[in-house]
C-alpha cells in the first residue's frame, strides 16, 4: 500500500517536471507462461538527454546497531522482515538485470530505445528511526537526512507521560501528515491498543503530541 501511494506521487513529480519527460510507468514483462517482473519507471532526462531507468521505493527502516558490519545491513524493518541491504541486493541482482531480457526488449519496442545506453538508477525515499538518546551525527549524512524519528520499547512506551496525546494510525496512513489523522488516544487507551498490536508482533507507528510538541516514534515487539 505504501509502495502503491509513493508510486502515484512519483509519478505526479515526473509528469509535471520541466527537467524529466516520463516515457512509460509501471511496464510489466511477460514470458511465455508468467510474468518475469515490472520496470518501475523510464524517464528521460531533458537535462543531459539521457533516458533512465528508475526504480523507486518507500521505506521505513529502524537502526540496529548489532546488525551487519556496514549501514546497509543495519537498518531494518519495523517488524523485522526486511533490511536495506537485502533491497538494495534485489534491485541489483533481479529488477536492474529484467531490463536488458529479451522480452523486455519486445515490450519497449515501441519506445524505440537504445537499451545498453539507458542508465539506470534507483530512488529509496527512505524513512529512518533511531534507538532514542542515539546521536544522528554519528551517521554518514546521507542517513542524517533521512531519519524522521526514533524507536522504544514496550516498557519504555510504558514511562510517556499520562497526559500526553497518541494516534496510532494504520500501516496505509503512515504517509499522512499527523494534523490529518482523526483519532487521537489518551495515554490509557494509546497503551492498551499498542499492547495489543505488540502480542502479535506488531511494531506501530506512534505519534505523541504533548504542549504543542509533536514527536513520531516506533514501539517495537523485538
Amino acid at each position: 500500500m505504501l509502495g502503491k501511494q509513493a508510486e502515484a506521487c512519483f509519478e505526479y513529480l515526473l509528469k509535471n517536471s520541466k527537467n524529466y519527460q516520463l516515457l512509460a510507468a509501471n511496464i510489466q514483462i511477460q514470458g511465455e507462461t508468467k510474468t518475469l517482473g515490472e520496470l518501475d519507471y523510464l524517464v528521460f532526462d531533458t537535462e543531459t538527454k539521457k533516458t533512465l531507468h528508475i526504480e523507486l521505493a518507500c521505506k521505513f527502516y529502524l537502526l540496529d546497531d548489532s546488525l551487519g558490519s556496514n549501514y546497509e545491513a543495519k537498518w531494518i524493518g519495523p517488524n523485522r522482515k526486511d533490511t536495506l541491504q537485502e533491497k538494495l541486493d534485489k534491485v541489483k541482482e533481479k529488477q536492474f538485470p529484467l531490463l536488458y531480457a529479451p522480452e523486455t526488449a519486445v515490450a519497449l519496442k515501441e519506445l524505440h530505445l537504445d537499451i545498453p545506453e539507458v542508465e539506470q538508477q534507483v530512488c529509496i525515499k527512505s524513512f529512518l528511526f533511531l534507538p532514542r538518546g542515539f546521536n544522528k551525527e554519528q551517521l554518514p549524512e546521507q542517513y542524517q537526512n533521512c531519519v524522521v524519528g526514533t524507536y522504544i520499547s514496550f516498557s519504555e512506551f510504558n514511562e510517556e507521560q499520562a497526559d500526553a496525546l497518541f494516534a496510532i494510525p494504520d500501516k496505509k496512513q503512515w504517509l499522512l501528515p499527523p494534523e490529518s489523522l482523526p483519532d487521537w488516544l489518551s495515554f490509557s487507551d494509546a497503551k492498551e491498543r499498542i499492547s495489543s498490536l505488540i502480542d502479535t508482533k506488531k511494531s506501530p507507528l506512534v505519534y505523541k503530541k504533548q504542549k504543542g510538541i509533536l514527536e513520531k516514534f516506533f514501539v517495537i515487539w523485538w
